[in-house]
């Protein structure tokens, strides 16, 4: 009997590039012994609907797109308490998660990877009652992923995230927080953080060294709000030299961690809205996604 696997992707991501791979990639999986169920998304939250339709009823599922892609279909396999393997095939503007496990930039061999069927398992992580695959983040520049329409994305690239960002730095909001992990308590006035389970973010590399993606262990960085302009290109020196000297940015691993704010505090999961709770708990979910993954270098 011929193994089922649903192929859910969204046709709009990375400029549409996957129209042109698109039949080669299902002879890939036909070869490999699956019959292919195709879905292309037709709206946002798409792909997190047709992974619980499928969930239990194929033996893989393989989506393509870009990160928030991703994001839907490990949010939609964790809620209903899958276990089925996923394969993903990058196609967005930037795949930091896709950049952090090595896979292959070309949609083919990225297909031809799934089907060695090498399973990763892979950290995720838990944000209150939602799921992300790899991101958390607030502050500055966080919206612009999810404010930024698809078709600016795809004309621009990573010049409509530099666009849309530049817009804000002459309006840095800060928020006052208390971050409480297993190692104590830090409490300051922030103008971003980001929890991650990746080596890159936004394309930039993480602060955090010796990331590994199936520790258990987030990687944290959290901005202080800076108190004048030499304070601001202090930060700016460090993110662009990826060292952590500076007493302005904290850097840490952590497990779980919860986030009190005296404010409502608009959040990022995997570069889509996460909401605007003043209460968050984050935590690590060791090894969770079952990923189809020849190697991680």
């Amino acid at each position: 009997m011929e193994k089922k696997l649903v192929f859910i992707f969204n046709p709009k991501a990375g400029k549409g590039k996957i129209k042109t791979s698109l039949m080669d990639i299902v002879d890939i999986f036909n070869k490999g012994g699956y019959e292919v169920i195709i879905r292309a998304t037709q709206a946002p939250r798409d792909a997190y609907e047709q992974v619980k339709k499928y969930a239990d009823h194929v033996d893989l599922i393989v989506c393509s797109g870009g990160d928030g892609t991703l994001d839907e279909v490990v949010t939609g396999i964790t809620e209903v308490g899958s276990h089925v393997p996923v394969g993903y095939i990058p196609a967005g503007s930037t795949n930091d998660f896709a950049n952090s496990l090595f896979m292959p930039k070309n949609m083919l061999d990225a297909a031809s990877n799934i089907m060695e069927e090498q399973i990763y398992r892979c950290d995720i992580g838990k944000f209150n009652h939602q799921t992300f695959a790899y991101v958390a983040a607030f502050g500055l520049f966080t919206d612009v992923s999810y404010e930024t329409s698809q078709d600016q994305k795809n004309i621009l690239g990573h010049l409509a995230y530099v666009l849309e960002g530049a817009k804000r730095l002459l309006d840095i909001k800060a928020y006052h927080l208390k971050v409480t992990t297993e190692s104590g308590v830090i409490e300051d006035n922030f103008i971003y953080g980001m929890v991650t389970n990746s080596r890159s973010v936004g394309g930039f590399k993480n602060l955090t060294k010796d990331v590994d993606m199936n520790d258990g262990l987030f990687e944290v960085t959290l901005i202080v709000q800076p108190k004048n302009p030499i304070e601001m290109q202090e930060i700016i020196r460090n993110l662009v030299s990826m060292e952590d000297n500076s007493d302005l940015i904290y850097s840490f691993k952590a497990r779980k961690l919860s986030v009190e704010a005296e404010e409502e505090v608009a959040w990022t999961l995997d570069g889509e809205y996460g909401g605007s709770p003043k209460i968050v708990e984050i935590e690590n979910l060791q090894q969770a996604l079952n990923l189809y993954l020849k190697s991680t270098k």
